[in-house]
């Protein structure tokens, strides 16, 4: 037994309790998922990037800040600032879990702020496009620390050989939620008229679900993870600012500990690279659909619902070949699936939903089980105590939060006018990813930080 497994002694060692516990943590990502989906990659950049375009002067240009903004740039760099933003705030907050042991209020607050901005978004109309851009980076960076205290809950809630199996069960809950609501946002979508509403009050409703359904199904995480010391014995320092300052002196350790591990540092920076190019995939896809290809909001839909449903099945299937192959060859086969799609999506024709509805398949069978291999193998690549503080550093390139990714694609776009060659220039980070990955041992990483390898890595 590795040394992330001390927490599983005594009364949670017992597999029954075990499995409570893990199901009740695969509804974390039943609950935030939503958002993902339905918000970052459906319906927001689409309408933020119409409500812009409301906003802009003759040339196409808003002016956030009083900085010239392309309109259909503006939801790219939104998110970029909002993970800019998390970079500051997860790696804190992360420490501060591990010191104090108190990771279900941090996961609270985070996932209540990040509903309620959410929420909020039914108020996004008009010309207000400051106001999207404002709840969106209060959103995504909520998002984050949560994400960052529930990936942490994974090395304690199951042993070694579990990890890829839990994780990419959690990634499949969190797709087929995202599936579900889709499917009655469609309903909503296409039936607005009878329902007496407009288009874009549709979009308002969808938008505001999301972030109801997230604090809804947070109850259940909140009642069924448990507690467990932290790197400070569990006692929280006096006062929230000797909390924080403890926090930051914790950060300080974790990033000068960090070197340490090369390999652990080798992994995280080929996991950044690639995971950012598979973000930003799903963040502008809506996008490019509907700006580049001529999809309308149906059709998006559609497809996205089809990402969903492959998702939760690829997710299962890189599960269960990872036992197999070990995770890190099977992330290695899925950058090269994911380089290979994104390149034919430069070449997709315009106004031919078929050919996007096979852009999307392709990305579904391997969005799922790329990230939840990774997650668990990031596990195992981290010391006992620090799980919240490394996946804090994990977390600057995970679902929603990256940041080269965009502002890339913002920057390309705003350089040539093309969305063509802004989903092109993605294939950068898969290419650099694999690269970095391949040179990884995770054996003898795994060993460095005190684990025990399982069978197949």
């Amino acid at each position: 037994m590795d040394a992330q497994s001390v927490g599983l002694s005594g009364p949670q060692s017992d597999a029954a309790e075990r499995r409570r516990e893990q199901r009740g943590w695969y509804f974390y990502d039943w609950a935030n998922s939503v958002f993902s989906t339905s918000v970052l990659t459906v319906f927001l950049g689409p309408y933020l990037t119409e409500v812009a375009k409301a906003a802009a002067d003759e040339n196409g240009y808003v002016y956030p800040l009083g900085i010239p903004v392309r309109d259909g740039s503006f939801f790219a760099y939104a998110v970029s600032a909002s993970v800019l933003l998390s970079v500051l705030v997860m790696p804190l907050a992360g420490a501060v879990a591990d010191r104090t042991g108190r990771k279900k209020p941090i996961l609270a607050v985070s996932a209540y702020v990040g509903a309620g901005a959410t929420t909020a978004m039914f108020f996004l109309e008009g010309d207000r496009y400051l106001l999207g851009g404002f709840l969106l980076v209060v959103a995504n960076v909520a998002f984050a620390v949560g994400m960052v205290v529930y990936n942490a809950f994974l090395p304690q809630i199951a042993l070694p050989h579990e990890r890829d199996a839990v994780s990419s069960r959690g990634w499949a809950f969190g797709y087929a939620a995202g599936a579900l609501v889709l499917v009655v946002n469609l309903g909503l979508f296409l039936g607005h008229e009878s329902l007496g509403v407009s288009e874009g009050t549709a979009v308002r409703i969808c938008l505001a679900s999301a972030g109801l359904w997230w604090g809804i199904f947070t109850l259940v995480p909140l009642r069924r993870l448990l507690e467990r010391p932290g790197a400070g014995g569990g006692k929280a320092p006096a006062g929230r600012r000797a909390s924080w300052g403890q926090g930051w002196r914790q950060l300080g350790s974790t990033v000068r500990e960090l070197r340490r591990y090369p390999l652990t540092l080798l992994f995280l920076a080929a996991f950044l690279l690639y995971n950012d190019g598979i973000q930003t995939v799903i963040t502008q896809a809506s996008v490019f659909g509907s700006e580049e290809l001529g999809m309308d909001q149906t059709t998006l839909i559609g497809a996205i619902l089809l990402v969903q449903v492959l998702a939760v099945a690829g997710a299962l299937l890189l599960g269960r070949l990872a036992e197999v192959f070990g995770a890190k060859r099977t992330i290695l086969g899925s950058l090269v699936a994911w380089t290979v799609t994104v390149g034919a999506g430069y070449f997709l024709p315009s106004g031919e939903p078929l050919w996007f509805f096979a852009l999307a398949a392709a990305i579904g069978m391997v969005l799922g089980g790329s990230q939840a291999l990774s997650r668990s193998l990031f596990a195992q690549l981290v010391p006992a105590g620090k799980e919240a503080e490394y996946f804090a550093l994990y977390e600057v390139s995970d679902r929603g939060t990256s940041w080269l990714g965009p502002l890339l694609f913002g920057v390309v776009y705003q350089l040539t006018g093309s969305y063509r060659d802004a989903i092109i220039s993605l294939i950068v980070f898969f290419v650099l990813g694999f690269v970095l990955l391949l040179k990884v041992p995770v054996g003898r990483a795994m060993r460095a930080v005190g684990n025990t390898p399982p069978a197949r890595i």
